[in-house]
């Protein structure tokens, strides 16, 4: 599940961490896996001391770029601490599923689907939605049938107690909003036409549709990646995937002529503007538009009122009346290249001055 996107994705380098068994010695099965999925180098370590050694590096464990993959509580907190001396793919928290079910569904199937992750964790949660009153009840039967089979009935029972709900809803539109709101990690369509209901689904992090997809298939056989967001986290994250293991750049190139015709907001009393206008032309170099405000407020209304100038930022960390500073929006045309801007003044707080700007102008023209 974590190594096949990053080959795909053209990671260089794939460590995975596995804690030993007994014997000191690897599981078999996970080393094969790893053989077979392209992993370059295994530890044996496991827990949140894992997770640090592979943000901070240790004298045998190369320091990595991104952690991913599931864990105990214990490894979900350490990687949320490290997050940000290394990327993570997500906080992930115990399992969830959530069942939306018309008259259609089997109460057998049904049962078994939700206790398929209330065994994982005390704190899983199980929720069934349906239209069916009498769904909901055969439902709870079937519960307490099967549960009496199982030897993680404890932990089930417990994550039923806590954390699962049977709830009848007055329509699937009411079922499918209550669905979005909660975000769960994986959702089941058990209804009798899935693919009509797709479009209503806004934040799930893995949908299984229809009366024969159980979610254990998404667990040991299904193509889809299975580390998923839990929590609610599905409204803003998405599961594991190729893109998790790509990152962009952004570039800018200004040719000597493009650079010299920005377009400039000149911040000067009327008496000034012609001497400051001058000196920006002559000494700076600068030959594209001049427009003139007296103050930054009226800058602001020049920007929102004028397409091709973009809005100026903290403005009142600059100097106000009395120093001129050039607005410099980067623009070409009418559209804009980026929501930044760049500040000149004669002594100002940027940390440039006009002079060395005039330098770095001239030098660039020069070339």
């Amino acid at each position: 599940m974590n190594a096949v996107p990053a080959k795909i994705a053209g990671v260089q380098e794939i460590i995975m961490v596995t804690p030993p068994g007994k014997d000191g010695n690897p599981n078999p099965n996970i080393m094969a896996a790893a053989a077979v999925a392209g992993v370059d180098k295994v530890f044996l370590v496991g827990g949140a001391q894992a997770v640090a050694a592979l943000a901070y590096g240790t004298q045998r464990i190369p320091k990595v770029d991104k952690i991913v993959g599931p864990g105990n509580i214990f490894v979900a907190t350490a990687k949320k601490l490290l997050y940000g001396v290394v990327d993570i793919d997500m906080v992930a928290g115990p399992s969830e599923i959530l069942i939306v079910a018309d008259s259609t569904a089997d109460a057998t199937f049904l049962a078994a689907d939700l206790m398929s992750q209330a065994e994982h964790d005390m704190r899983a949660s199980a929720i069934l939605l349906t239209t069916s009153e009498s769904l909901a009840k055969s439902t709870l039967r079937e519960i307490d049938r099967q549960i009496k089979t199982l030897v993680r009935q404890e932990i089930i029972q417990k994550s039923f107690d806590d954390y699962g709900e049977i709830i009848v809803c007055d329509n699937l539109r009411q079922a499918l909003d209550f669905a979005n709101e909660l975000a769960p990690e994986h959702l089941e369509l058990c209804v009798a036409e899935p693919l009509k209901y797709i479009g209503m689904v806004d934040n799930a992090g893995s949908v299984f549709l229809g009366n024969w997809s159980p979610e254990p298939l998404g667990d040991y056989y299904a193509g889809p990646n299975h580390v998923l967001p839990t929590s609610g986290t599905a409204r803003f994250f998405s599961p594991l995937s190729v893109d998790s293991f790509v990152k962009k750049s952004s570039f800018i190139y200004y040719t000597p002529e493009e650079l010299k015709n920005i377009p400039c907001i000149l911040v000067a009393s009327p008496a000034q503007r012609e001497a400051e206008q001058e000196y920006y032309q002559t000494i700076v170099g600068l030959q594209g538009e001049f427009l003139y405000a007296e103050n930054m407020e009226e800058t602001r209304l020049m920007v929102i009122s004028r397409k091709g100038f973009l809005p100026v930022e903290g403005a009142s960390a600059l100097p106000s009346a009395g120093t001129s500073i050039v607005r410099i929006p980067l623009v070409r045309g009418e559209e804009p290249i980026l929501r930044n801007y760049c500040a000149f003044g004669k002594k100002d707080n940027s940390g440039y001055y006009v002079e060395e700007f005039a330098k770095l102008l001239k030098e660039q023209f020069a070339e």
